[in-house]
């Protein structure tokens, strides 16, 4: 049997407790990986792949890199999906018995990374727990790096992927149970990292003891828990796994909230990517984005606060109405406004600064950043308290200078301190009497040597009396065996040569202390001091966390009140009556893309009585999209308390926004387009209420002309029904006969897009107006888009054959010698294609089908599709 060597056992039983992670195991300046971790990861970082005799008959695969590089390595293979635990040295090499101690002090994962240069600092960073228990969903989020922390019950597989889109972590937790539930999370969360946790880490008792102990209360009913036990849980779950895996007890994790999916707009997952709130459907880039439209912050947290308002816009009207007083109150004091953001501007990110102090991860640099912060604070809080609206007096109020801790790192900490901690020269002079001496010690220790020397030479009367140094003996006074005799009582012999004594004296021997090993002892003595401050900065991190908060809420609203001002934004009404009612409105982000003032406005009015559908017609590229989105997105942008880009407004609180917009297949779950279609509209129609706005664009047309039409015509007298659902809708089709519900359906109103033709090209004018479209300007559009003159020449052709024939999708009725002869104009030209095209349509045919039907087996929808294709074989017969 091979006999490994002790640091090799060592290493072997680390990685044992921690096999389903990469082990940085630290050897003096380097972290070092072996065996399959060190061949993943020589050949994931192209990393030089060693090796390391260890007592077995082969040398042990073995790759390594710096200690003070380990950031940028760990990043990388987080990143790639991989768990990271790293293993330190627990004492000094130098002083240590034996093999040197080692443990793993922390676990990196995709949730837990807390290094600055693997964040987005525009973006939370969540980890995700989910409990499933049978019935329902216990969700508990957190961003380690902010102590944001959230839990909630939800009860259907609908409202999990609603969350999932919604905070996009980047690491999921869940019970087994959960993952035998037939939710399929790879599909839901396709850049998420998941792994299951044991059952015992979601033992309810547990779980509660656990919280009741961090929070610091007697009960879970403090913790706002009531009625949310498995919420309770998986957040318990998630608690112990931060514990475990951080090998802390989370300190910034100071308060827990509950909340639930009715306290904001629900936004699914089809309208964020079909209204671009935050990332753009093609490039995924915020660039054309509401939110690249919004952000004119000036610091990291209130980026990440405006997101989250852009994602959970309001429900409630006085909280609405609090921030619109806010923008206002700014915009009509913009000078104060811009003052405000003057010193906004050089504040870091106060959340993730005080959370790596916390973690005992902030360096000497991290502590002056966060002393520049602080610096800002007392100017921001003055230009408050000249403000009076009721949210710029709670963030003033909630806003604490923090002048004590600026004042800490002010006296203890230099202006310009090195990057790691271990360098020195981190304190400042005055601060600590010890430091002061040990760095003049340094500087200045030959010159008390000079001055001992000359001092013991008068007193002794010895003229060759000299102080010498060795590293043996360290420093003393040398004495020729002539004047031996004149050596002072106090000198202590150290040792005898050939023609020489040397001696010792108590001050020369202090003074070889302080010298001797001065730098080290320094350096050692500023880590203390420095882990100290930071220590101190620690114990008050609630008042730092709501002096962030603070601050982001008063970012948000100035960067909201800026873009209002700049872009003719206006402050919209909101009413309780269910009318959207927009006078020239325009789409937030299109505008700003043309710009030069290129966009044309239009109006928009919904209720839930005589407008409550717009039915929308007109030729593609005529922008009946752009204003349906423009309506949805002033309609949220409302409701986040921004100002909306119009001339006026008056918005109603919607409970939620529906998007049904555009065509794609989902190939990777197998779905065809149409598939995705009827999928979304089957989301819609189950869960839009009368309070909801519901924009459809193009419904029907991934299947046949007749099933199409029928779905469509189906879909609107479904959400017009006020038994049914009756919400306010926006509805964009190219089917023209849908415009005959006008007057036939209470509550339908035609819209369409004003084109003006010349010739045989057309004008866009991007104006709504009132009425149907009759014609859908396909082939003009096909011109525009720069379709080859032949092919627009043919399709003209085919046009207008096929305005005097139905298409028939087989022969069989065509097959009379009348018809072919009819029709041989056509099939000449187009047999190649196998376009059929009907004969002559007699009434006597159309009765027979009618006699033949079975109408006891037809559902209403095919009912509708017979009707309208016998109507239109009557209204097109040759």
């Amino acid at each position: 049997m091979e006999k490994i060597s002790p640091m090799m056992a060592q290493y072997l039983k680390t990685k044992e407790e921690y096999s389903d992670c990469i082990l940085f195991y630290r050897l003096g300046d380097f972290y070092e990986m072996f065996f399959d971790d060190a061949l993943y990861v020589s050949k994931a970082l192209e990393l030089t792949l060693t090796g390391k005799d260890c007592g077995m008959s082969e040398r042990a695969p073995m790759c390594g890199i710096p200690y003070h590089a380990a950031e940028v390595y760990i990043q990388k293979l987080v990143d790639l999906g991989k768990k990271v635990a790293i293993a330190e040295q627990l004492e000094d090499p130098k002083t240590a018995k034996g093999l040197v101690k080692r443990d793993v002090i922390r676990v990196v994962t995709p949730g837990t990374v807390i290094s600055s240069t693997g964040l987005d600092e525009t973006k939370n960073n969540y980890i995700m727990c989910l409990f499933y228990s049978g019935s329902e969903y216990g969700l508990a989020v957190s961003d380690i790096t902010t102590g944001e922390f959230l839990f909630t019950v939800l009860h259907t597989a609908g409202e999990l992927k609603d969350e999932l889109s919604r905070f996009l972590p980047t690491e999921i937790i869940a019970n087994d149970f959960f993952f035998m539930s037939g939710v399929d999370i790879k599909q839901l969360a396709p850049n998420s990292a998941y792994s299951t946790l044991p059952g015992k880490m979601f033992s309810d008792e547990k779980c509660f003891e656990l919280l009741k102990k961090h929070f610091g209360v007697a009960s879970t009913s403090a913790l706002g828990g009531d009625g949310m036990e498995n919420g309770l849980i998986a957040a318990g779950a998630l608690l112990g796994y931060l514990y475990e895996t951080q090998k802390n007890e989370q300190p910034q994790i100071t308060s827990i909230k509950p909340y639930t999916t009715g306290r904001y707009m629900i936004i699914d997952t089809a309208t964020r990517r079909n209204l671009e709130l935050t990332q753009t459907m093609r490039e995924k880039s915020k660039r054309g984005t509401l939110l690249w439209v919004l952000d004119k912050t000036c610091t990291s947290m209130g980026a990440r606060l405006l997101r989250k308002m852009i994602e959970q816009p309001l429900i409630k009207t006085d909280e609405i109405i609090m921030r619109q007083d806010a923008i206002e109150e700014l915009s009509e004091n913009f000078a104060d406004r811009d003052e405000l953001r003057e010193y906004l501007n050089p504040v870091y990110d106060l959340e993730r600064l005080i959370s790596r102090i916390c973690y005992r991860a902030a360096g000497p640099r991290d502590i002056i950043a966060f002393k520049n912060s602080l610096s800002m604070l007392p100017a921001v809080k003055g230009v408050l308290s000249l403000l009076h609206s009721e949210e710029l007096t709670s963030c003033n109020a909630q806003l604490d200078d923090l002048s004590d801790l600026f004042d800490l790192i002010d006296a203890a900490i230099n202006d310009d301190p090195p990057l790691l901690v271990h360098d020195g020269g981190i304190i400042k002079d005055g601060y600590s009497e010890e430091v002061d001496l040990l760095r003049r010690s340094k500087t200045e220790g030959s010159s008390w040597l000079s001055e001992l020397e000359e001092k013991e030479r008068e007193a002794s009367g010895i003229k060759t009396l000299r102080v010498r140094f060795n590293k043996v003996f360290g420093y003393y006074f040398e004495v020729t065996n002539s004047f031996k005799d004149m050596v002072p009582d106090y000198f202590e012999r150290k040792q005898t040569l050939v023609g020489a004594e040397r001696y010792t004296t108590p001050r020369l021997k202090e003074l070889e202390s302080t010298i001797l090993g001065a730098d080290e002892k320094l350096k050692a003595l500023e880590y203390d001091l420095f882990c100290g401050v930071r220590q101190k900065i620690a114990e008050n991190i609630i008042r730092v966390q709501k002096s962030a908060a603070a601050v982001s809420r008063i970012d948000v609203y100035c960067s909201l009140s800026l873009v209002a001002q700049r872009n003719g934004y206006v402050r919209p009404s909101i009413n309780d009556k269910g009318v959207i009612k927009i006078k020239n409105g325009r789409h937030p982000v299109v505008e700003q893309m043309l710009g030069d003032g290129q966009f044309i406005a239009n109006d928009v009015l919904l209720d839930n009585k005589n407008n409550r559908i717009n039915i929308i017609t007109g030729p593609n590229m005529a922008g009946k999209s752009t204003f349906m989105r423009q309506v949805a997105l002033i309609t949220l942008m409302a409701q986040t308390g921004s100002f909306v880009p119009a001339q006026s407004a008056d918005i109603c609180v919607c409970d939620r926004i529906f998007t049904r917009v555009g065509a794609s297949d989902d190939l990777s779950s197998g779905q065809s387009t149409f598939m995705v279609e009827m999928s979304e509209v089957s989301n819609i129609l189950k869960n839009a209420t009368k309070n909801s706005l519901i924009v459809l664009d193009e419904i029907g047309r991934g299947t046949s002309t007749y099933d199409g039409m029928s779905i469509a015509w189906a879909v609107v007298e479904y959400i017009s029904d006020p038994k049914q659902i009756g919400a306010k809708t926006l509805f964009a089709t190219h089917y023209h006969e849908l415009t005959e519900l006008e007057g036939a359906i209470p509550g339908v109103v035609n819209y369409c897009i004003a084109v003006r033709e010349q010739g045989e090209d057309i004008i866009f004018l991007r104006k709504i107006i009132r009425g149907g479209a009759d014609k859908s300007y396909g082939i003009q559009a096909a011109r525009l888009a720069g379709v080859p003159a032949k092919v627009l020449q043919r399709a003209k052709e085919l046009t207008e054959q096929l305005s005097d024939a139905d298409i028939a999708v087989k022969t069989r009725e065509t097959e009379s010698a009348g018809s072919r002869k009819k029709n041989r104009f056509l099939q000449d030209d187009v047999e190649a294609n196998q376009l059929v095209f009907s004969a002559a349509v007699r009434e006597e045919d159309i009765l027979a089908e009618l006699k033949d039907l079975n109408v006891s087996n037809m559902t209403p929808i095919d009912a509708l599709s017979m009707l309208y294709k016998w109507q239109n074989r009557l209204k097109n017969r040759v």
